[in-house]
């Protein structure tokens, strides 16, 4: 589904990103600088008391995640991310953060304002510490069962729709929290399949799935993802 280091997702499209048939395009932008940590390290602790939680305000502690977009800015540590749906992210580089650019071995310089761009890392509410930043992340299309991201706006709800397959067992709070090439895989798929928000964690399930928590949007806040990394449902 993915290729590339750890996989590779995301079409760059001229200004903006647009949401169609299942696929994503990116906009353009640019970055710079060196710095990122990796993702923790596989936790077999619960993911309990992890509510869906809405908008930019959810939050789960630091855990495997990432989000696409396109570089807005440039800071001497790292850079801005504007996500489709317009959620701001602020990326920190580290000594040990990776560049693709493509399908190729890349440097911070390729991180430029304008530039689409995948970030794989370690999710904090809505700052991520890069492990992996993929500028100009080749083109993919990915379905998705249906429903379409809903931008977060303040105070206001966002649907209450479930879509696809959701696991009969599924309970929030519920599975073990995961990282490495599980969660990048997981959620490179969420993303590609519903662009515009930020994953701040990945849990396995009891089934084998995944249940990929998405912030900064008012919906979907729940992704479900197979373990062929294929997005089989969502939800609130």
């Amino acid at each position: 589904m993915f290729s590339g280091k750890h996989s590779k997702v995301i079409a760059a499209a001229v200004a903006a990103v647009a949401i169609a048939g299942g696929s994503y395009g990116i906009v353009t932008a640019t970055s710079s600088s060196a710095s990122a940590t990796p993702a923790p390290a596989a936790s077999s602790s619960p993911a309990g008391g992890f509510g869906s939680g809405g908008g930019s305000n959810a939050r789960s502690g630091p855990a495997a995640g990432g989000t696409v977009g396109t570089v807005s800015g440039l800071s001497s540590s790292g850079f801005t991310l504007t996500t489709a749906t317009g959620q701001k992210v602020t990326i920190k580089e580290v000594s040990s953060t990776t560049y693709e650019q493509g399908t190729r071995a890349a440097t911070v310089s390729a991180v430029t304002a304008g530039e689409p761009v995948l970030v794989l890392g370690t999710t904090d509410s809505t700052t991520i510490t890069a492990a992996q930043v993929i500028v100009q992340p080749p083109a993919t299309s990915a379905s998705n069962p249906g429903g379409q991201v809903i931008g977060y706006s303040q105070g206001e709800q966002g649907s209450s729709e479930q879509v696809g397959q959701i696991p009969a067992d599924y309970t929030q709070g519920s599975g073990t929290l995961v990282s490495g090439t599980a969660a990048d895989k997981a959620t490179e798929a969420a993303l590609a399949a519903y662009p515009g928000g930020v994953v701040d964690r990945v849990v396995a399930l009891g089934n084998g799935d995944y249940e990929v928590h998405y912030i900064g949007v008012n919906w979907p806040h729940h992704i479900f993802v197979n373990q062929d990394f294929q997005v089989i449902g969502a939800d609130d």
